[in-house]
């Protein structure tokens, strides 16, 4: 069956859609479809329940388990929208409910429209995992070529990392939230190993989960990369400055004593399993093998180094 009208209930998707350059059949994102610009001016059939913009790390945390323990969604569709959008696709996620429209969301939509869509959902744990549904979803929408040369390149890409020799491995920590502090999952132990750093205590392909200042004394991290999931490199500084600059504790670390703390753009690079992630992969080696990789070019503002 031909696919001519698309909703994308994933950023990652929508950013595809438009990088195989099939934008015009694309008729729905979600309200964190914001990469290109274009997609800005995409009809919303997703929106969140509660604007989480001028709120913290906490307030969000504590907002989330509130909606989770009500058993009520964090996203909410836009009935007419969806309707308007008529998809022959649904492309969706599986991999965290607080990150995307998830699952209950696509199950509202099909009760709604009359014509049933099909429903293509993502679900990459890892690099790999990434790359297949990039040609899952180019395959899916008539783009097998175009998806297969895009996969080739980002796979030249990351070979060319790959096979620098690293004589050196720090100790690189990844961090998800900041309060409460939250592992880095997925594909981020794995993007750690590949540039050269020794990732502590999440592994590859595990979900993020809560973890205690303590663990982190323990292990005494020597370089700390914060990436608070959907958020630029501003906003996680304004949120380090706010929560972490004054600890005690946190001052105690090797990695803050010696200003190898760093903030990254995880909303654009690390915390949607996207062909950017890629992206993410040449700014943490940036990171952790300067000297490797000081011709490497990453984009303006992508990180920061927290002095």
């Amino acid at each position: 069956m031909s696919i001519e009208r698309i909703v994308s209930f994933l950023p990652s998707a929508t950013e595809l859609i438009f990088e195989l350059g099939f934008q015009d059949k694309l008729y729905g994102v979600t309200h964190e479809c914001l990469y290109p610009t274009s997609a800005k001016l995409k009809p919303r059939v997703i929106e969140s329940v509660f604007d989480s913009d001028n709120l913290s790390s906490r307030q969000i945390d504590d907002k989330i388990i509130e909606l989770m323990s009500s058993g009520k969604n964090i996203f909410k569709l836009n009935h007419d929208e969806l309707q308007n959008a008529n998809p022959d696709l649904i492309i969706s996620q599986e991999i965290c409910e607080v990150c995307s429209a998830h699952t209950n969301q696509v199950n509202d939509a099909i009760d709604i429209l009359e014509h049933k869509p099909d429903v293509l959902t993502m679900n990459p744990h890892d690099i790999e995992g990434i790359l297949i549904a990039i040609m899952d979803i180019s395959k899916k929408i008539g783009a097998a070529q175009e998806g297969e040369d895009l996969v080739g390149a980002l796979r030249t890409r990351i070979k060319y990392i790959k096979n620098k020799n690293f004589n050196h491995r720090p100790n690189v920590l990844a961090i998800e939230w900041i309060e409460p502090f939250f592992t880095a999952g997925h594909w981020v132990p794995e993007m750690i190993e590949l540039v050269g750093g020794k990732n502590l205590i999440s592994k590859k392909g595990e979900r993020s989960r809560k973890m205690l200042l303590d663990e982190i004394t323990k292990i005494d991290p020597a370089l700390i990369i914060l990436m608070p999931c959907g958020f630029n490199v501003e906003r996680t500084i304004k949120e380090y400055k706010n929560i972490l600059e004054k600890n005690s504790e946190w001052n105690s670390l090797r990695a803050v004593k010696e200003k190898k703390v760093f903030a990254v753009d995880a909303n654009s690079f690390f915390s949607k399993p996207s062909l950017r992630t890629i992206i993410g992969i040449e700014i943490l080696a940036k990171i952790i093998q300067p000297e490797i990789f000081n011709e490497l070019k990453v984009p303006v503002k992508s990180y920061a180094k927290i002095t």
